[in-house]
């Protein structure tokens, strides 16, 4: 007879992924996005394993597994989460949790963690340790690993995972998000020009440009640590549709919502630099030096700025890619910061970045008068070549960077058919 599973977690794509996970491993699975029906559930019937999400709205986990274990003690029960710490693993442990696993899972990472679990509850039932004795063993379970995941479980993880799951998001939640991105994108630009616009005259141009992309990076950690859709990371998304996991044209659609999304937030930065005066730092140099970098943006020639955008998504998407192998925030911190400083400082040009940086030279040559930097002509800077000469290449150029170079090539490395 087969083993009986219940999934409780608020997220369609968990639910469907451990459904066809675990029936393929022999379980009979039921799946529930509602707590509340899987406490129930868990009164009416047994079960051997029981995978439960950490937070889900209206519960806590944690409650819901003290809950479990009241009604269920024979069960093995394995939270899930997407913020994975040593300190939340033991709590869930304390409260008779066999084991913790966090998002996103490859297929192999949570069978191995449920069979592990599964394990451990037999072991357990074998003993006659009293409530005290097993609260105390509890404390003894090893936490989960904090091992960093190999780049063919990372290909996995973005292929079968983090692909699908943004096309599933409502498109309300995308929109925010992509919002988001883009001004945080905008604060990491912000940050890098307050704090070199006067620098090179006394530091050199490699230096400056060296501490640019290095406090840029805060933009990536903003969104991929807190959250949110960024068009350049969400190239990667490619992967999924080369796996058949997501269609082309879901893609497409996903990547135009973000894309637009990321526009609106970098644009509201722009606004709120210029109204917030903060351009007459140091007797107006600071927004001098923004209607510079404007300039310089919108007077590169197609290929060059085509060329550059490859550059850049190459190495943000890497930043991204890596930052998913890292279990830890300060691991994915370091995977975000030198790819990041890396592309900033050669000069390469990123799509949301200069979403930011080119309307705020408009907004700054058209309302605060501030003049084009000498040998320009002034004529050059305005919303045609914002968004033909600039941001047309640098789109394209940010596609092939990340789709191409980094989803593309490790799809071909370790996810593509083998040929019979």
């Amino acid at each position: 007879m087969a083993e009986k599973m219940l999934v409780i977690d608020d997220e369609k794509v968990v639910l469907e992924s451990c459904r066809k996970i675990f029936t393929n491993e022999g379980f009979d699975v039921i799946a529930t996005d509602s707590p509340q029906e899987g406490l129930n559930l868990i009164s009416g019937s047994s079960f051997d394993v029981i995978l439960c999400d950490w937070k889900m709205p209206g519960f806590d986990g944690m409650d819901v597994v003290e809950e479990i274990d009241r009604r269920s003690p024979d069960s093995a029960v394995v939270m899930i989460s997407g913020y994975p710490t040593v300190g939340r693993a033991t709590e869930a442990m304390k409260r008779e949790a066999m084991d913790y696993v966090a998002k996103p899972f490859t297929p192999e990472e949570i069978a191995s963690v449920v069979k592990k679990a599964v394990r451990r509850k037999v072991a357990e039932e074998k003993k006659t340790l009293g409530r005290f004795e097993k609260i105390i063993k509890a404390w003894q379970f090893p936490v989960p690993s904090i091992e960093d995941k190999s780049p063919q479980a990372i290909a996995e993880t973005v292929a079968q995972n983090v692909g699908v799951k943004k096309t599933t998001s409502p498109w309300a939640t995308v929109l925010v998000l992509g919002i988001l991105a883009g001004a945080y994108i905008g604060f990491g630009g912000l940050l890098s020009t307050t704090v070199t616009f006067d620098m090179a005259s006394r530091f050199g141009i490699g230096f400056t440009k060296f501490i640019a992309g290095t406090v840029f990076s805060v933009g990536l950690m903003l969104v991929v640590i807190a959250g949110a859709e960024l068009f350049t990371g969400n190239n990667l998304m490619i992967s999924s549709a080369m796996a058949k996991e997501i269609t082309f044209g879901i893609m497409a659609k996903r990547w135009t919502l973000v894309y637009i999304a990321n526009f609106i937030g970098s644009v509201l930065l722009a606004l709120l630099f210029y109204f917030s005066g903060l351009w007459k730092t140091g007797g107006g140099a600071l927004g001098t030096a923004a209607v510079n970098i404007a300039y310089s943006k919108v007077t590169l020639s197609f290929s060059e700025a085509l060329f550059r955008a490859i550059g850049c998504n190459w190495l943000v998407c890497l930043a991204v890619w890596m930052a998913l192998a890292a279990r830890q925030t300060v691991g994915k911190i370091f995977a975000i910061l030198f790819p990041i400083m890396a592309f900033v400082a050669i000069g390469f040009e990123h799509s949301v970045a200069n979403m930011y940086f080119i309307p705020t030279g408009i907004f700054l040559k058209n309302w605060a008068g501030i003049s084009a930097p000498q040998g320009f002509d002034p004529n050059a800077l305005g919303a045609l070549s914002f968004l033909w000469k600039n941001l047309l290449p640098v789109t394209i150029g940010n596609i092939i960077g990340g789709g191409v170079f980094v989803g593309m090539s490790y799809w071909s490395a370790y996810l593509r058919p083998s040929k019979s």
